[in-house]
């Protein structure tokens, strides 16, 4: 099994988050991993293939925007609001308030037939 690093609060770049960010794919996985849930990565649905999908994790992931669990042959992903709002207080409620009025993202969202199998009870 791969070690999967996650960049400490400090060592998050602005300069990475924004790049990261810079992608519609990507920006619709922030807003649909926002509600706080935990999300296996089969539960989500994007416009992509599922390469160019974990793609797209693995880039916020090492911007240090989300956290990827692996549990078996599953991978489950968290949004680290906590950690980008203490790094840089606003900007993601502004990157969430901008794509809640506008057409970014829009298009990648949950697949409702996959039981992703963590418990959120």
């Amino acid at each position: 099994m791969k070690l999967v690093r996650h960049p400490k609060p400090e060592e998050m770049v602005l300069v990475d988050v924004l790049r990261a960010l810079s992608d519609p794919i990507r920006i619709g996985l922030v807003r649909v991993l926002a509600d706080g849930c935990e999300r296996g990565w089969a539960e989500l649905q994007a416009p992509v293939s599922k390469s160019t999908l974990s793609y797209h994790l693995t880039t916020l992931r090492d911007a240090g925007i989300t956290r990827t669990r692996q549990e078996g042959t599953r991978c489950f992903v968290e949004l680290r609001r906590d950690d980008l709002d203490s790094r840089f207080p606003g900007l993601l409620d502004a990157v969430l308030g901008a794509v809640d009025s506008g057409e970014v993202g829009v298009h990648v969202g949950l697949r409702s037939d996959v039981d992703s199998g963590s418990d959120r009870s």
